[in-house]
């Protein structure tokens, strides 16, 4: 069963970036499709950015096209999320989540995912 755990995140100004990792200490990320999900404070969870398992399928929210990359090295059984040219609305925890039902496409909503990680917080001011 994978256990993601996140790291990388921190406060950055706007306009920075940032890589948030997502690992296993089981090393079997790799079997699975990842994503990343937000939350700010006071909003509901959304949709960030999620990859297949292989890596040949991503998909991205609108708010995020263009800033953020997701990639994997599965070798590494690691899932990034490099975020450039942050803004204070990019400011959430940021969730990564792994399954297995639909691991041959980049799914996008929660119910696709089984295993969540703790979070790790973004904080971006102007």
């Amino acid at each position: 069963q994978v256990q993601p755990v996140e790291s990388g995140g921190g406060l950055v100004q706007a306009g920075d970036s940032l890589r948030l990792s997502c690992a296993d200490s089981e090393r079997t990320l790799s079997a699975y499709a990842a994503a990343w999900f937000r939350q700010a404070p006071g909003k509901e969870r959304e949709f960030v950015a999620a990859i297949s398992w292989g890596g040949s399928s991503t998909n991205y929210a609108d708010s995020v096209k263009g800033r953020f990359t997701i990639s994997r090295d599965n070798i590494k059984n690691t899932v990034y999320l490099q975020m450039n040219s942050l803004k204070p609305e990019d400011t959430a925890v940021y969730y990564c989540a792994a399954g297995l039902r639909r691991r041959t496409v980049a799914a996008g909503t929660s119910r696709d995912y089984d295993y969540w990680g703790q979070g790790t917080q973004v904080s971006v001011s102007l």
